[in-house]
């Protein structure tokens, strides 16, 4: 089998993987070596400077000795199988890179002998590239669960970012759909690679020249909808590994079904995209609003309300809390108001100082009043004519399209599969985490 036709077969099976992200460093060519790092390299998407950017994504192997039944790579399941050797991932980076097509490496594999085996030809192939090549652009690879954590922190040691993937949230779910991995096997290396980042943290700063460690950090992904987990499990697992492994991104990938298996929902089932939407939008909410897990779900409600962003639908169950004055709220209180994002809430703070903020200011600064308006007071007073009740603010709050799809008195919970409620703000607010 020729590389080309490896290269079909083995970019065809990395596209399952979501957590692509921006490498979040900044890495100058040194001399004789070739590319560069920075802070937007990341899988088709956009610099700040408007060029689209991406990454050469592939596995070294499909072959894999474990069966998740989730899993399009599994053992068991009959597809065909290619596996690069070390130098042809090296080469492959290299003439993609020169001609321009690309700008880092994804590289992920499918675990072949054992885990330790499988590290050792990843580290084989950035040890070509960084060391052989002279590559400085940016690289993201996965770390493989069980593999020996001198390996992990070799792998660390080439690569700006690295992901070990949880996939399910919980022991329950891995038990039923992956046999072959443990919470405890998945867990050992984000502890290693979080520990490694803090050591060589240390290091740098006693010594300048220090090599680094994961520069850019780690990340991790979870299926949403193989499981019947809830979304207050899911939001309340990526608490934790914010926490506890200080973890720079959780992605969550729908799950799309493209294996028939009882355990598994059906082949012909949708992925559930709204769902995943609004687990992202909760994200941000936990990372950059101050937000808790256990503020935004509860036994009562363990799923997101698919109508509303999980912002909006917080405000709405806690109306006691509002109206909140923008001119005397402290920058906490008025990160919670929906239409309020973190810069727009900055500003207020900002401007408030020097003069006295209105609605009409309000907007200008850049808060979307359209929501802002249920929660807010500018002197003391609301816009005039406002009804401000529970049903009011919610259906004020919804979009034209799910409107239309709500009875005339009472509300239902519409199905987390339907795409047609994700409108254009919605997505907008996904990107930039301004809710």
């Amino acid at each position: 089998m020729d590389v080309c036709e490896k290269l079909t077969i083995l970019a065809d099976a990395a596209k399952y993987d979501v957590s692509c992200a921006s490498s979040g460093t900044d890495r100058k060519n040194a001399a004789g070596g070739i590319g560069n790092a920075v802070k937007f390299g990341i899988c088709h998407s956009f610099a700040a400077d408007g060029r689209c950017i991406s990454l050469l994504k592939i596995l070294m192997t499909n072959y894999c000795i474990y069966d998740c039944k989730y899993c399009y790579n599994r053992s068991s399941n009959e597809i065909k199988r290619a596996a690069f050797t070390p130098v042809e991932i090296a080469d492959l980076t290299i003439n993609f890179y020169r001609r321009n097509y690309i700008e880092g490496l994804f590289l992920s594999s499918g675990v072949i002998r054992n885990p330790d085996y499988t590290c050792e030809q990843l580290i084989g192939a950035l040890k070509i590239l960084r060391h052989e090549y002279g590559f400085n652009g940016y690289i993201h690879v996965k770390a493989i669960p069980g593999a020996d954590n001198g390996l992990i922190t070799q792998l660390g040691m080439l690569a700006d970012r690295m992901s070990v993937n949880i996939e399910l949230p919980s022991q329950e779910s891995l038990l039923l759909l992956a046999p072959n991995k443990t919470k405890e096997s998945i867990l050992k290396p984000m502890k290693a690679i979080k520990h490694g980042i803090i050591e060589n943290k240390e290091a740098l700063v006693k010594y300048q020249n220090a090599p680094k460690f994961i520069p850019s950090g780690q990340s991790t992904q979870m299926i949403v909808g193989a499981t019947p987990d809830s979304d207050k499990k899911i939001i309340m697992l990526s608490e934790s590994l914010y926490q506890k492994y200080k973890m720079r991104r959780v992605y969550y990938s729908a799950y799309m079904p493209v294996v028939a298996h009882s355990l598994l929902p059906s082949v012909d089932s949708k992925p559930p995209l709204l769902r995943e939407h609004r687990l992202y939008q909760a994200d941000w909410l936990l990372r950059f609003y101050g937000f808790t897990a256990s503020e935004l779900l509860d036994e009562q409600n363990p799923n997101f309300n698919p109508l509303i962003d999980p912002k909006c639908n917080w405000a709405v169950n806690h109306l006691d809390q509002f109206p909140v004055e923008v001119n005397r709220a402290p920058l906490e209180m008025l990160l919670r108001v929906p239409g309020i994002g973190v810069n727009s809430a900055k500003k207020i703070v900002e401007t408030r100082r020097s003069c006295t903020i209105d609605f009409k200011g309000l907007k200008k600064i850049g808060a979307v009043l359209k929501r802002a308006q249920y929660f807010v007071t500018c002197s003391g007073k609301t816009i005039e004519g406002l009804k401000i009740n529970h049903d009011g603010i919610l259906r004020g709050l919804l979009s034209d399209k799910s409107l239309a799809m709500l009875p005339p008195v009472e509300f239902e919970q519409l199905s987390m599969f339907d795409n047609r409620l994700i409108t254009r703000e919605d997505v907008v607010q996904c990107l930039t985490g301004q809710m």
